[in-house]
């Protein structure tokens, strides 16, 4: 069995990701005019990115209503 050992002097720090690949829709429908949006990500279920929006928005303070109907997923400012 073959093996290394090296001596170190510190643990690096862990990495975290900042913020989420979500990020950028919430972003940008902050910074549009529109009131209302509907979302669209390829491969992803609409319940299923209303729930990953909603974790985000929470994190961020954001005032945003999420609805889907018909399996649509729509955005709201409040």
């Amino acid at each position: 069995m073959k093996f290394g050992l090296k001596p170190s002097k510190e643990k690096p720090s862990r990495r975290f990701r900042k913020g989420s690949k979500y990020d950028p829709i919430l972003d940008a429908f902050m910074a549009g005019e529109d009131k209302l949006v509907r979302v669209n990500v390829e491969g992803k279920d609409a319940n299923y990115l209303r729930i990953m929006l909603n974790k985000r928005m929470e994190a961020k303070g954001l005032k945003v209503k999420t609805s889907v109907v018909n399996g649509v997923l729509y955005l709201e400012k409040l």
